[in-house]
């Protein structure tokens, strides 16, 4: 993928490297502790080495032919990011093969500005250009305004997920 500009808001979006890994374990250690916020008995909380962990596990990620990873600068400097794959068949999900959104993530003070969306789009181009017919994502029962997001974009609820805490 090209590095893409959105004037509008002063957005650039690229892949993500290595040197980027650090700074989106900390957006994805704050992605789960705004989901364990909303809901305490159905997300997990994040703890001190929930950063690295995540780090990790989206470093493992970023060579994967199948898989995107991007990243939202506002004036050379990252906001937020996007991780997203091809999977083949998931029977537990009762659907085919498909593009999945993992995470979306703006940091707050870039909320509303345009790079979500910006994230959203790319994302979703470049599954589709890496062969999805398909792309499927679950947010929570509380992000109204990621859901806003979504079906702005054309998605549309498909699933719901229904928790019993024993």
């Amino acid at each position: 993928m090209e590095p893409e500009t959105s004037d509008e808001f002063e957005t650039t979006l690229r892949p993500a490297t290595k040197a980027d890994i650090d700074l989106l374990g900390m957006y994805g250690a704050e992605l789960v502790s705004i989901h364990h916020g909303w809901d305490a008995r159905r997300f997990i909380a994040g703890g001190p080495r929930t950063p690295t962990a995540y780090s990790n596990h989206l470093r493992s990620q970023l060579d994967k032919p199948d898989v995107v990873v991007l990243v939202a600068e506002v004036h050379g400097r990252v906001v937020g990011y996007a991780y997203a794959g091809l999977e083949g068949s998931d029977y537990m999900s009762l659907r085919g093969p498909a593009g999945v959104i993992h995470d979306i993530f703006v940091e707050e003070r870039h909320r509303r500005r345009g790079a979500g969306r910006a994230l959203l789009a790319a994302v979703v181009g470049e599954l589709r250009e890496r062969g999805a017919t398909q792309i499927v994502l679950s947010t929570a029962d509380r992000n109204d305004a990621g859901q806003r997001l979504f079906a702005s974009m054309g998605f549309e609820p498909t699933m719901v997920e229904m928790t019993l805490q024993l």
